[in-house]
């Protein structure tokens, strides 16, 4: 017997890494490495240059010889989602794998899907990053239930979005957590990861690391990195991630706050070869979000087992049980004063913990998911 097809809808290479790209390669290797012959199709235009906040869409790195990916979704030509839909129908996959993230791309993938729905035996099971968008627009709940309709059951990666979901689809779904992002290479020494990033070997440092958008709260940090200033503490703030919001707004605010002295700025696209030294370099990572669903950091800082301290939004606790990190409000005062504890605790204390939750993340749990959910079970 031939093995069942899978196709992964979404970003992959040659887009940039970073979550969800990264995310669907390595979700791709599972399948394959599990049988299933297994297909992306990705985007030959994702945004359009006036939407997309960053510096560049498209990788510089080399492409993944192990993977088969099919570049060919226009998210503004509906002539091409017709196409594709066409195409995928035709092909008869026995699953369809499709991320949802954002309800700019409700349009596109509803019509690829309602397309392929026609052949009556494709199953297409999505994974949902958010179906309530972190930056609300115009159209986005429209978006959302034109895309879900054709959909035949989800996973969730938070409860938060879980429940967001129950909005707008009555169908089969589950929780799943994010699995570990294992493929940005092996742990490695914190003086050897501060070596490579010229960081002082005894500093105190906390890690922001990923794009910078207002809901991940970097502002609120700022201010919390003002607190431990003006109380003594020697805490350094490394970070690590490019801007998509207006890079003035932070550079004021630190001129304001005159904490300049207390960060290390590596403001840019982080490419996936350099992740590892950043969250190896780091005594903890920090996340301080406004509002949040899951964020693919946390599966990061399980990977190279590095605890955590996160806001009290979203789905964010859900995945930093006690002993494993700690969980601050989402104001400057309790960000610093976890910032404290956390130094005072010490790694050792997080770490034995750690060690054994990571063990729940893996992406044969999510494979499983998706074949069950196929399956109706």
């Amino acid at each position: 017997m031939q093995p069942e097809k899978i196709i992964i809808i979404g970003s992959a290479y040659p887009l940039r890494g970073g979550g969800i790209a990264s995310y669907n390669e390595r979700l791709a290797r599972e399948f394959m490495a599990q049988g299933y012959d297994t297909t992306i199709y990705t985007f030959k235009l994702q945004y359009p240059k006036i939407l997309f906040p960053g510096t560049n869409q498209y990788s510089s790195e080399p492409p993944p010889s192990d993977l088969n990916i099919k570049v060919c979704i226009n998210s503004i030509n509906p002539f091409n989602w017709l196409k594709i839909g066409n195409e995928l129908q035709k092909i008869k996959p026995g699953i369809i794998v499709i991320r949802y993230w954002i309800p700019f791309m409700g349009p596109c993938f509803g019509t690829i899907l309602r397309k392929v729905k026609k052949n009556k035996h494709t199953k297409i099971i999505c994974i949902a990053d958010n179906i309530i968008p972190h930056e609300k627009r115009a159209g986005d709940m429209l978006f959302t239930k034109y895309f879900v309709k054709p959909v035949d059951a989800f996973i969730t990666m938070s409860q938060k979005v879980l429940t967001d979901l129950k909005r707008f689809s009555i169908k089969p779904s589950r929780f799943i957590p994010h699995p570990l992002y294992d493929n940005f290479g092996n742990k490695l020494s914190k003086s050897e990861a501060r070596q490579i990033l010229n960081l002082h070997p005894e500093d105190k440092i906390i890690l922001f690391f990923g794009f910078i958008r207002k809901y991940k709260g970097l502002d609120i940090l700022l201010h919390a990195m003002k607190i431990l200033k003006d109380e003594g503490q020697n805490i350094k703030l490394l970070i690590a991630g490019e801007f998509y919001d207006d890079p003035k707004l932070y550079s004021q605010l630190i001129d304001e706050l005159e904490i300049k002295d207390q960060l290390v700025l590596h403001t840019r696209f982080i490419a996936d070869n350099e992740v590892k030294f950043y969250l190896c370099a780091a005594d903890c990572v920090i996340q301080p979000y406004r509002n949040a669903t899951q964020s693919g950091v946390t599966p990061l800082a399980y990977h190279f087992e590095k605890p955590m301290i996160v806001t009290n939004v979203g789905g964010l606790p859900d995945l930093v049980p006690a002993n494993v990190g700690l969980v601050a409000e989402p104001n400057a005062t309790d960000i610093a004063k976890k910032i404290v504890a956390y130094f005072q605790l010490g790694e050792d204390y997080f770490l034995p913990h750690l060690r054994e939750e990571k063990k729940k993340y893996t992406w044969n749990n999510m494979v499983k998911a998706v074949i069950n959910l196929a399956a109706g079970q």
